[in-house]
């Protein structure tokens, strides 16, 4: 399954605009062209993939080393951090980037329930772990849908997805679920919720997932989406 190249044209635009670059930037470049967005002040540096474009965003400084370095080593942290190491650098985050335009089919489950309110969502965060939590930031998301088990008095969340728009053209999306329900599709399920609800709104989802969460990943792809890039940047504090 690919995106529809129009998709692909909207999305290149998104994040040409993301990244201050002109917004044909992206479509424009070769495949397998590296695109130097040097920005002398800037506090952080950044190396996005997408598409088979590269970016290369930071202080000239930077752009410097970075040109001498491969897509693989500035993908993984060790590369920026080599990098930036005398300057403060600080991970920021690297992530596989996903996206979707297909419809999802989704079947009402019996014996769960979809609700809206962010109170649980927050309620979902606090039987999740920490790091679970803070990558998915799912209660601070714009539109929150929670799959709940409401057979009890009150209902118990499960697993959960949101999204915010960005760049009025993306929508953000996370998923979380709850250690004791993992493994049972459950996450892939409320995803398809979420991204069916965003693309009603004329937007195009976006999954971001940590490189070394491969259960993120496949809950994405489970959900519809397609792998079409990665994104990993540090702050620079010196």
């Amino acid at each position: 399954m690919n995106l529809d190249s129009g998709t692909i044209a909207i999305i290149q635009l998104a994040w040409a605009r993301h990244l201050g670059l002109p917004d044909n930037a992206l479509a424009d470049t070769e495949t397998g062209k590296r695109i130097y967005n040097v920005r002398e002040q800037s506090e952080t540096a950044c190396f996005l993939r997408l598409f088979g474009t590269e970016v290369f965003s930071g202080p000239e400084w930077a752009a410097e080393h970075a040109r001498t370095q491969s897509a693989a080593d500035l993908t993984r942290n060790s590369g920026l951090i080599k990098m930036s190491m005398e300057r403060g650098g600080r991970v920021l985050g690297a992530e596989q980037l996903f996206f979707a335009d297909v419809f999802p089919t989704v079947v009402p489950l019996d014996e769960l329930a979809v609700a809206y309110e962010p109170d649980l969502a927050v309620a979902l965060e606090r039987l999740c772990p920490p790091d679970d939590v803070a990558e998915a930031s799912l209660a601070s998301k714009e539109e929150v849908f929670v799959l709940v088990d409401d057979s009890f008095d009150t209902p118990r969340p499960v697993a959960g997805a949101g999204y915010s728009v960005t760049d009025g053209i993306l929508a953000d999306m996370s998923v979380l679920t709850a250690p004791g329900f993992r493994l049972q599709g459950l996450g892939s399920y409320i995803s398809s919720v979420a991204l069916e609800d965003a693309m009603s709104g004329g937007l195009i989802p976006q999954w971001r997932a940590r490189l070394d969460n491969v259960g993120a990943a496949r809950t994405a792809v489970g959900s519809g989406f397609i792998p079409a890039g990665s994104r990993t940047s540090v702050a620079l504090t010196a």
